[in-house]
């Protein structure tokens, strides 16, 4: 990718994040557009495999960098299908993906995504990507993470901290306290204005606010004091936290680096991603997940796998996310290993979770509700850019 074009998309992913933050992309969140059925939908795998085949290749947009070790996997698995992978943010591939339909020109066949509240109420409404449920696993997986779009997994955005500087355990026990003088400039995390998923943890916290007034009675021994202009104990612990100096980033590896950098007296704190925490020791990192924090310590969401409804490699697409899904062993197999890490949670029941990892229940984030997030993250972006 070249050099203009990729300032460009960054600029147009950033233009669509704040216009869809700010009710100006929304559309009528009735109920998604139905697609036409699709033989390939109920096709048996060995079918998607031949089909394949004789496609040769297919193309994915991937929210994550771990598609590359994917692609290493379903490449051996089935020789002459070619992945073609793209590691995207979900917010420059949400604008890519809407740019290339509206060309009539889709460049992907399958889409992994976060920042759902986006994808649901726009991608999925708007007919830009379909759901696939591959029929082999559809009842390993509950409902909620089937419809209306298939999730694979579960990520989070939560607090994390440096376990070699802290070895009694987190240094912070209540969300409030990252607002108090001693973290001054001492919280990290990516800017809410350009990463759909950080404004989706700011939106969570502002939907939680009888928890965050609750966390605060716990803490200062009285209910939040709200100052002009503010609505809620939510909407004041960003005020606060901003007026905190908290250190806004451009990605998750400059958070991971601030805060899990080893050899440090005093490390900061941050909000990151708890499966990073599986590079601690390629990159001499002391990443850990802050658990017992009231009333939260972040927030759990779906990470999304969807087909492009014009694939120009249908059953290639549609046999790629069968095996993202993984194969039927108690780990997933191939298909699923860079997901089987502690941090992040399976959608399918019959997959065992790993080994170390904290279950999602005793790390206690909230897990959102995309729809719900969708309602709010305007008026929170509108609050954020009046901090910044």
């Amino acid at each position: 990718m070249s050099q203009l074009l990729a300032r460009t998309l960054a600029a147009t992913a950033v233009l669509c994040l704040t216009l869809t933050a700010c009710g100006g992309g929304v559309p009528d969140t009735g109920a998604p557009a139905p697609a036409a059925p699709d033989p390939l939908d109920t096709a048996p795998t060995a079918e998607l495999v031949e089909r394949a085949r004789q496609e040769g290749q297919v193309v994915v947009y991937s929210f994550t960098s771990r598609i590359a070790q994917v692609e290493a996997e379903f490449e051996r698995t089935y020789p002459g299908v070619d992945l073609l992978a793209t590691d995207i943010s979900s917010t420059e591939q949400i604008a890519r993906i809407r740019a290339e339909a509206e060309a009539g020109s889709p460049g992907a066949d399958v889409a992994y995504l976060s920042d759902a509240p986006v994808v649901l109420d726009e991608l999925l409404a708007e007919g830009t990507v379909r759901n696939y449920v591959p029929p082999r696993i559809a009842g390993s997986v509950p409902d909620r993470f089937r419809e209306p779009l298939l999730a694979s997994r579960l990520s989070t955005k939560t607090l994390m901290y440096n376990e070699e500087a802290h070895p009694a355990g987190p240094p912070v026990t209540n969300l409030w306290e990252l607002t108090d003088p001693q973290w001054r400039g001492r919280v990290v995390m990516v800017d809410p204005q350009v990463r759909g998923d950080y404004l989706d943890l700011m939106t969570e916290v502002v939907l939680r606010s009888p928890e965050m007034d609750e966390a605060h009675r716990a803490l200062r021994g009285g209910p939040v004091v709200l100052g002009d202009g503010i609505g809620s104990a939510g909407e004041q612990w960003i005020a606060d936290l901003y007026a905190n100096d908290v250190v806004l980033v451009g990605d998750t590896d400059e958070v991971n680096a601030a805060v899990g950098a080893r050899g440090q007296q005093d490390p900061p704190v941050g909000f990151t991603t708890y499966s990073d925490r599986r590079d601690n020791e390629d990159e001499n990192r002391a990443l850990q997940a802050a658990t017992g924090v009231a009333p939260a310590p972040g927030i759990a969401f779906p990470a999304l796998l969807g087909v492009t409804p014009d694939a120009a490699h249908p059953a290639a697409a549609r046999l790629l996310v069968d095996f993202l899904m993984g194969d039927g062993s108690p780990d997933g197999g191939p298909g699923f290993a860079p997901f089987y890490v502690p941090g992040d949670y399976p959608t399918r029941t019959d997959v065992v979770p790993p080994s170390g990892a904290v279950p999602l229940a005793e790390l206690g984030a909230w897990t959102i509700d995309p729809a719900v997030v969708a309602g709010r993250r305007g008026d929170v972006a509108d609050l954020i850019l009046t901090l910044g």
